[in-house]
């Protein structure tokens, strides 16, 4: 099924509003105005059935994606982090402050899975129109990439261990 859509402008009595708690000048807010979650929708779309369980949201799994990405983390690691940061929670397109993980980390692995290599393609490339046109990446920063393949083999003394010659 296609994914819900949280109704925005609602108040809660009992909850606080993440816009409410955090600092609307940092940095993965401002990045949250510019990244294009509709052409994710869209794009993403496909991979949804009309029927059965509603899917999580795009906007959330595009960006756990990318904060997984951008922090070098594992699966786990970012849905675990997500719970504790309001501005990850805010960025991933969340109103209110959650106390439980939206989704387990094997969905993660899941939608990749669907996605396959051309979505992660077009995240990538969607990413770097955004850093290209803030000014965040200068074009020719993005002509040359360097990769270290180098192994170097380590001399390491081998130590017999106490009562096992």
């Amino acid at each position: 099924m296609l994914p819900s859509r949280p109704s925005r402008n609602r108040n809660d009595l009992f909850r606080e509003r993440l816009d409410a708690i955090i600092n609307m000048r940092h940095p993965l807010v401002r990045l949250s105005g510019l990244m294009p979650w509709a052409r994710f929708d869209e794009t993403f779309g496909r991979f949804y059935r009309p029927v059965g369980r509603p899917a999580k949201p795009t906007r959330l799994m595009v960006g756990l994606h990318y904060l997984k990405h951008v922090h070098d983390l594992s699966d786990e690691e970012v849905v675990d982090r997500w719970v504790e940061n309001a501005y990850w929670q805010y960025f991933c397109g969340f109103e209110f402050f959650q106390h439980e993980a939206p989704i387990d980390a094997s969905t993660m692995t899941r939608w990749r899975k669907r996605i396959g290599p051309e979505g992660l393609e077009e995240m990538l490339k969607a990413s770097v129109e955004v850093a290209l046109d803030t000014g965040t990446a200068k074009p020719n920063s993005l002509e040359r990439i360097t990769i270290d393949t180098t192994v170097q083999p380590k001399a390491m003394p081998i130590r017999p261990t106490a009562g096992f010659t």
